[in-house]
């Protein structure tokens, strides 16, 4: 008994060492029994210890439903006859049905079994038992649980109710979940949602047809991905937010959503702390001039030569010119006004009347501005840029502008605004950039949206491409750390090889740590498990 006891223990410890995240219909169960035939008789006590005796089990199990599972056990023991005080040898066989209490947050899963069962002493009755009882099933990994269980036995036939307990492994395999495959085109559609993989912006999550396979919580015909309320049933143009009171606001902007207003107002009625007479969408409180209409950047003042001077600070008011000239036109940008400016096709100082200052210091691109002031020595500008060009003439130096070679908006620091179109495509990219299971190797059904990447980075030659890896919180934090960091590293090389310049790339793994759903849910695990591309300016 002690060696079959010692096997026991190897074959427990071997129970442990598998592990494969994966889902399974079919179990082998290893137990050793502790067999009480003696609490149950007149003056018996289920405390005596002593009196139990040893027995194994080996059973299969078989998944009928996700809580269900049909469990067919042998039973081996030898046990002692108090009457005749001898030792006998037992053997059974039971057909019983286990009810398991699912709970994904929990590595522990108890049970409720009951059915119908054949004892039979050897050379000896036979008896035909009911085993009811209850267990605990404690996950090791995916395939491999350790189990107590205890069952109270109702005897039918010799009226000789006992109790068995046990413990030991249970050891799953069989009925590995596979991708359904399309018959008629050989086209994949993991999440079974009638959308193949290849074109499912969401290949993991189960989604709607008419949305690329995304789904749609609140039904709204906004995909989850990116809808700001995706519990709510909302408005497209409204990001997938409702508009309760109709103001054109929506309801997680609007501090009156059941009250029409104004978005000068947050979306509240108009009161008597928020007034605009002229309409301009400047509050009186903050317009220079309330009762005329005129645009944000001049106070709310008129502006009739539109060069960002008000009229009434503007000394040339029906000609467009500099601010840096009081609004009248300074052909040479020195800040002087033409009408005045000695030199008005030589940038100047004032002090001179608009003439150059005479060199008194090195000034090695000879642009007027001495090698101690210029902020761009090497390269001729103007004064009014402290030496440095405005080589995209868009109204912003080199020096400050973080795409000097493609003009762009100031409040763009000089850099041309990423369209519609293309932010679409880097946001398709992170959710449609797919790897072989638990690899950081690129299926090729990726490679059509990396080349659109590619083409992105060619349109926007002053701006980096910055490539983040980011995974569930599935598994150890360091692997899925390493992993993020080789699928970014994988879509850096593609894009490398697709004639993209190292040095206007980088790549970085985060793992799990930055997480853009709840990982509780199936949907946020998917959502999480993404690769970002972001455009940064490259200065």
């Amino acid at each position: 008994m002690k060696k079959l006891s010692i096997l026991f223990l190897i074959m427990l410890f071997s129970g442990f060492l598998v592990a494969q995240s994966q889902q399974y219909s079919k179990g082998i169960t290893v137990k050793k029994l502790f067999l009480d035939f003696e609490s149950q008789k007149e003056g018996g006590s289920i405390t005596a210890f002593k009196e139990y005796r040893h027995g194994f089990e080996l059973g299969l199990s078989h998944r009928l439903t996700k809580n269900i599972n049909l469990y067919v056990p042998g039973k081996f023991g030898v046990v002692k006859d108090s009457m005749q005080g001898a030792y006998k040898t037992v053997l059974g066989a039971d057909a019983v049905l286990q009810y398991f209490f699912y709970n994904e947050k929990s590595n522990f899963v108890p049970y409720l079994m009951g059915g119908i069962g054949m004892m039979k002493y050897y050379k000896g009755d036979k008896d035909l038992m009911i085993p009811i009882g209850a267990g605990l099933n404690f996950k090791v990994n995916e395939r491999a649980f350790i189990n107590v269980q205890s069952e109270y036995r109702v005897s039918l036939n010799l009226k000789k109710n006992v109790l068995h307990h046990g413990i030991g492994i249970v050891y799953m395999f069989g009925g590995v979940h596979k991708p359904k495959v399309i018959q008629d085109s050989g086209f994949k559609d993991e999440d079974n949602d009638g959308v193949r993989d290849d074109i499912d912006l969401c290949p993991q999550v189960k989604g709607v047809p008419a949305l690329n396979g995304c789904p749609d919580s609140d039904g709204d015909g906004v995909p989850d991905y990116k809808d700001v309320c995706p519990d709510v049933k909302g408005l497209k143009n409204m990001k997938g937010c409702p508009d309760s009171d109709g103001d054109g606001i929506p309801d997680n902007e609007d501090e009156c959503p059941n009250m029409p207003g104004k978005k000068l107002n947050n979306g509240c009625p108009e009161s008597n702390t928020v007034k605009d007479r002229d309409g301009d969408g400047v509050a009186d409180s903050a317009d220079k001039c309330p009762d005329q209409a005129g645009p944000v950047n001049t106070g709310g003042c008129p502006d009739r030569d539109n060069d960002g001077v008000a009229d009434n600070m503007d000394n040339c008011p029906g000609v467009a010119g500099s601010i840096a000239a009081h609004g009248c036109p300074d052909r040479d940008n020195d800040g002087v006004p033409d009408n005045v400016d000695k030199c008005p096709d030589k940038a100047g100082i004032a002090s001179l009347g608009g003439c150059p200052e005479v060199k008194k210091s090195p000034d090695r691109d000879n642009d007027g501005v001495p090698d101690l002031k210029d902020k761009c020595p090497d390269k001729a500008g103007l004064s009014i840029y402290q030496g440095c060009p405005d080589s995209d003439g868009d109204g912003l130096d080199d020096f400050n502008d973080r795409c000097p070679t493609m003009a762009g908006p100031i409040e763009n620091k000089g850099c041309p605004k990423i369209t519609v179109e293309d932010k679409k495509t880097l946001d398709v990219a992170m959710r449609s950039v797919q790897f072989d299971l638990g690899k950081s190797s690129l299926k090729t059904i990726s490679y059509k949206i990396l080349n659109q990447v590619a083409g992105i980075m060619e349109r926007y030659p002053d701006y980096n491409l910055v490539i983040s890896g980011h995974t569930d919180n599935t598994g150890s934090a360091s692997k899925n750390q390493k992993l993020s960091s080789e699928r970014a590293k994988a879509c850096y090389n593609y894009l490398l090889a697709q004639g993209i310049d190292s040095s206007r790339m980088s790549h970085v793994g985060y793992g799990e740590s930055r997480p853009i759903a709840n990982n509780k849910t199936l949907r946020g695990r998917s959502l999480n498990r993404r690769v970002e591309f972001s455009l940064v300016p490259a200065k």
